[in-house]
């Protein structure tokens, strides 16, 4: 049974990867069509470093992350419909199941239109300051959707408990939700922080998903494997074209859908305290955040020459393909760690 699902999870693998390099030159050319581009970099005024590391990127082609989610449905939906085509050999495929893949499914799609609108407003120009939604906005519309997921878990799947590593499941009650949303948004914005830097966020999230695949394999959620398995295909072909100097950006269509994604199904594996290794990089982006805006409101100075923190070895004097890199491999050493330890705490 075993390796029938682990055939299932490479082919898949394998087929979502040509489906998005497939599909990339289709969706790159209407966004070049219809003038898709990142306009709003910001100024040098506002912030210096960061304009004199980035001012020429400004005009390239954004939005892209649409490659990734739309190879996911993609895929999902062909094999949804046609799972009794070849005596039912097509539904070896199919990886939508209503207790494993619906929620994420739904978290990436409507966390993916969000993005694709905040994207929109952006290249446009409308919006709050620079375009697009405000912080707050996007805080608040992030957190509903996550809240719309916490109430399902709660409610629909009567399900309040939070593994702790070594210790077992400890019940939450209604807490539970909170945890949810916190773990899904601060994932959400953290991927968000890592997509400035070509390839950054897309390796980053590759290694994270990587995780997850081996986790959701172990726990036997083999349809959610595979759609793991599908996310990281798409990822790779993103990847191919996204690396330095990279021919397009992710935007938030992109980084907020799958931030949104890998916190649900941290949730449905009940690996969120897993996450900080899953996605080290991730956390590091943030917390950089975080110290820098705290540091100048209260103690008047920068912590950071820029943040997040990619821009800081970026102002150090690193290549851009450096600083991917090595956060790559800081990634992949944490993946490594973090599984090590999941192993321990569930099968010791």
């Amino acid at each position: 049974m075993e390796i029938f699902e682990a055939v299932r999870i490479l082919i898949m693998f394998a087929v979502s990867f040509l489906t998005a390099l497939l599909l990339t030159p289709l969706i790159t050319h209407f966004l070049r069509k219809f003038d898709i581009r990142k306009k709003n970099i910001r100024s040098k005024s506002e912030a210096p470093v960061f304009y004199e590391l980035h001012k020429e990127k400004s005009g390239t082609v954004t939005m892209a992350g649409i490659i990734v989610w739309l190879t996911v449905f993609l895929l999902a939906g062909i094999f949804f419909v046609f799972q009794g085509v070849l005596n039912g050999f097509a539904g070896y495929f199919n990886f939508v199941n209503r207790a494993e893949t619906y929620l994420p499914l739904a978290a990436m799609l409507l966390s993916a239109l969000l993005g694709m609108f905040d994207d929109l407003m952006g290249v446009k120009g409308k919006g709050g300051k620079g375009g697009g939604l405000s912080v707050l906005q996007r805080l608040g519309l992030y957190t509903l959707i996550a809240f719309l997921g916490a109430l399902w878990f709660y409610f629909r799947l009567q399900w309040d408990v939070l593994y702790i590593p070594f210790v077992g499941l400890f019940p939450l009650g209604p807490w539970y939700m909170l945890v949810f949303v916190f773990v899904l948004v601060a994932s959400a914005f953290s991927t968000n922080e890592a997509d400035g830097l070509d390839g950054l966020a897309a390796g980053i999230l590759f290694f994270a998903f990587g995780a997850l695949v081996v986790v959701s394999f172990l726990l036997q959620r083999y349809d959610l494997a595979v759609m793991n398995a599908v996310i990281l295909g798409a990822l790779l072909a993103f990847l191919w074209f996204n690396i330095y100097p990279a021919r397009f950006f992710m935007g938030d269509t992109g980084s907020m859908s799958l931030g949104i994604t890998l916190g649900v199904m941290a949730m449905q594996t009940n690996t969120a305290l897993f996450l900080p290794f899953f996605g080290f990089v991730l956390v590091l982006e943030s917390l950089s955040v975080i110290i820098q805006v705290f540091s100048k409101k209260f103690l008047k100075r920068k912590v950071f020459r820029s943040a997040p923190i990619h821009h800081h070895f970026q102002a150090l004097g690193w290549p851009e393909s450096q600083v991917t890199m090595r956060f790559w491999i800081i990634s992949a050493v944490m993946v490594v760690f973090g599984l090590v330890f999941f192993f321990f705490a569930r099968f010791a």
